[in-house]
């Protein structure tokens, strides 16, 4: 076997390993936040206030959000530590609610205030991917679509 088989040989077997790494990172994401079913007739109405913000949402899809005049006492996303971002990213991802999974994406800085990815997001979501598998406690705890909720509701820094 030539030097060059070799080397083909070690790089084929790296990207194979790799493959198969990327598609069980995919899979336990999956697992672990896209996979919920959820029935279809959910009957809830589900009100909130925190710091100056009331949050309104009910089972057919609105969402009313409104923000009182006095300033917030929330922190902003920028002093909010990598768990926490990660945290609050999983569990806007548990809600189910794709409006407010953007917010919280641009609230932390992956993506852009248009709702285009920013230049942090390929990062974030493969540190997320990791940060999944070694948080699978907090990721259990919020096991229904409401608990992510109010998890995003009382930490969300906007």
């Amino acid at each position: 076997m030539t030097r060059n088989q070799k080397i083909a040989l070690g790089c084929g077997g790296a990207g194979c390993l790799g493959l198969i790494v990327v598609v069980i990172v995919a899979g336990l994401i999956y697992f672990f936040s896209l996979s919920r079913t959820y029935p279809a007739n959910r009957n809830y109405n589900y009100n909130t206030n925190t710091a100056n913000r009331n949050y309104n949402s009910n089972t057919n899809g609105n969402y009313n959000s409104s923000t009182s005049a006095s300033p917030s006492t929330s922190t902003s996303a920028s002093s909010l530590s990598d768990d926490d971002k990660h945290k609050l990213y999983q569990a806007a991802i548990m809600t189910g609610d794709q409006e407010l999974l953007r917010r919280v994406s641009v609230a932390i800085g992956v993506m852009d205030a248009d709702y285009t990815t920013g230049d942090k997001y390929q990062d974030f979501i493969i540190e997320h991917a990791g940060w999944v598998i070694r948080n699978t406690d907090f990721i259990s705890s919020l096991n229904t679509p409401e608990k992510a909720r109010a998890y995003v509701n009382t930490n969300f820094p906007d």
